[in-house]
C-alpha cells in the first residue's frame, strides 16, 4: 500500500495496474480526482453523480468506483500550504487513471500553472481534446454535425516549455548580445525574448499516440498541423518527424497523401497529410468533414481545439485528458469562472463528457455510452444550465445540479 503524507486513501477499492504495456481495470477501481478552483465546487459534484450513476445502470452493482479526492490550487493550498503538493502527483501516478475539475492559472505573474506543471512532471505528453456536435446544441455554423474531430496536442514542448527573459533585464541583454553579435541576427535591442524547443522525442511520441488512436478506432485520416513554412527547424520539423513516425512503424496501415496524389490506393488505409496552421482554421469551417484526427504542436493544438469548439457549442460542451504512456488525467478544458463559483448556474458537461473519456479509457464503454446519450436526451428537451438556454428557442434554464439529475434521469 502506497503511503501519503497528508492523504488517507480509501479502505476498499482496488488500483488499476499496468501490465505488459496494458491497463487493468479491477471491478472496483480507485479513481483520484481533484475537485477544482472557482467552478469546480459545482461541476466536480455533478460529474461523480453522473458517471456513479451510469456505471450503476450499466452493470448493475457488479462494478463501482472507489473515488478518492486528492488536492489542488486553492484547496491544496487551505490544506497543505502548498498548491501542486507531492501527495497529488504520487497518488495520480499510484493510480493510474485520474480526473480534475478547472485550476486557477494567473495571467502575467504569479505562480506557474498548475496545469501545465501536472502535464510536465507527471510526463502526460498528449493533450486529447475529441470535439463533436451533440443533438440539439445551438451552434454558429450551417451543419455543426459535420464536426467529429479528436485533436492531439503535444503538451510537454513549444511554448509550454517556453523560456523567457524580460526586455530590459541582463539576462535579455545577454542573450540578444549573442544572437546579434555571434549568430548575424537583427533583433531589435528593446525587445523581450523567448525561445521554444520542439525535439524529435516530444513530437513522434504524440504523433505515434494519435496514429495508434487512429487505428484502434478505425479511423480516416491523421493530419498534422503546423507553421513549417515560417518555422522550419521546429514546426518544419515537426511535420517532418509525424511522417517519419508514420512511414517507418505504422507502414502497413497509412498512405500518404502524397502517395495517393501520384495514384496509389488508398484501400482501407489511414491517410497521412498535413496542413498549414492559419489554412487549417479556414478549413475546419469550410471543409469541416475532412478531418478527423489532427496532431500539433503544442499552441497551434491549443488554439485549434478551442476554435472546434467553438463550432460545437464552446467550451462547455468539450472534454479533454492529459495522456502519457499509462498514466491519464482527465478534466474540464475552461477556466475557474471565479465569479460563478459555487451558484450552481454552469454547465458542467465539458467535466461529465471528459468522464465519458475516463470510463472509454478504462473499457467501461456501457457507461460511456450511456452517459453521452442521456446528455443528449437532456439537451433535446431542452432543459439546459443558462449559457445554452440563453441560445435555444423555447429552453428552460436549469442549475448546475438539476441539469446532472436531468441526465440521470435520462440513462
Amino acid at each position: 500500500m502506497t503511503q501519503f503524507e497528508n492523504l488517507n486513501p480509501p479502505k476498499s477499492g482496488t488500483p488499476i495496474r499496468v501490465k505488459d504495456g496494458e491497463i487493468e481495470v479491477p471491478d472496483e477501481p480507485i479513481i483520484s480526482y481533484i475537485e477544482g478552483d472557482g467552478i469546480g465546487v459545482d461541476i466536480t459534484p455533478a460529474m461523480l453523480e453522473v458517471v456513479n450513476a451510469a456505471v450503476e445502470r450499466a452493470y448493475g452493482g457488479k462494478r463501482r468506483i472507489e473515488w478518492f479526492e486528492i488536492f489542488a490550487g486553492g484547496k491544496a493550498n487551505e490544506r497543505c500550504g502548498e498548491r501542486l503538493p507531492k501527495d497529488t502527483l504520487k497518488a495520480i501516478e499510484t493510480y493510474v487513471v485520474a480526473i480534475k475539475g478547472p485550476l486557477t492559472t494567473p495571467v502575467g505573474g504569479g505562480y506557474r500553472s498548475l496545469n501545465v506543471s501536472l502535464r510536465q512532471l507527471l510526463n502526460l505528453y498528449a493533450c486529447v481534446r475529441p470535439v463533436r456536435w451533440y443533438q440539439g446544441i445551438p451552434s454558429p455554423v450551417h451543419h455543426p454535425e459535420l464536426m467529429d474531430m479528436v485533436i492531439f496536442r503535444e503538451n510537454t514542448e513549444d511554448v509550454y516549455a517556453g523560456i523567457e527573459w524580460a526586455q530590459g533585464t541582463q539576462e535579455a541583454g545577454q542573450v540578444l548580445d549573442f544572437l546579434n553579435e555571434k549568430m548575424g541576427t537583427q533583433i531589435l535591442t528593446d525587445s523581450g525574448i523567448a525561445i521554444k524547443p520542439i525535439s524529435i522525442t516530444g513530437t513522434k511520441r504524440l504523433v505515434r499516440k494519435a496514429i495508434h488512436y487512429a487505428v484502434d478506432r478505425n479511423r480516416r485520416a491523421v493530419t498534422l498541423v503546423h507553421k513549417g513554412n515560417i518555422m522550419k527547424y521546429t514546426e518544419g520539423a515537426f511535420r517532418d518527424w509525424g511522417y517519419e513516425v508514420a512511414r517507418e512503424e505504422f507502414r502497413a496501415q497509412t498512405i500518404t497523401e502524397e502517395e495517393t496524389s501520384n495514384g496509389a490506393s488508398l484501400d482501407g488505409k489511414i491517410l497521412i497529410n498535413d496542413r498549414i496552421a492559419d489554412s487549417m482554421f479556414q478549413q475546419i469551417l469550410t471543409r469541416t468533414a475532412e478531418y478527423d484526427i489532427v496532431a500539433c504542436p503544442n499552441l497551434n493544438g491549443d488554439y485549434l481545439s478551442d476554435a472546434c469548439a467553438a463550432q460545437v457549442g464552446g467550451l462547455g460542451m468539450a472534454p479533454g485528458a492529459n495522456m502519457g504512456d499509462h498514466v491519464a488525467l482527465f478534466e474540464a478544458t475552461h477556466g475557474t469562472a471565479p465569479k460563478y463559483a459555487g451558484k450552481d448556474m454552469v454547465n458542467p458537461s465539458s467535466l461529465i463528457l471528459s468522464g465519458v473519456m475516463m470510463l472509454e479509457y478504462m473499457g467501461w464503454n456501457e457507461a460511456a455510452h450511456r452517459i453521452e446519450k442521456a446528455l443528449e436526451a437532456t439537451i433535446e428537451q431542452k432543459t439546459v444550465t443558462y449559457d445554452l438556454q440563453r441560445q435555444m428557442e423555447g429552453g428552460t434554464k436549469v442549475s448546475t445540479s438539476k441539469f446532472a439529475e436531468n441526465i440521470v434521469k435520462n440513462l
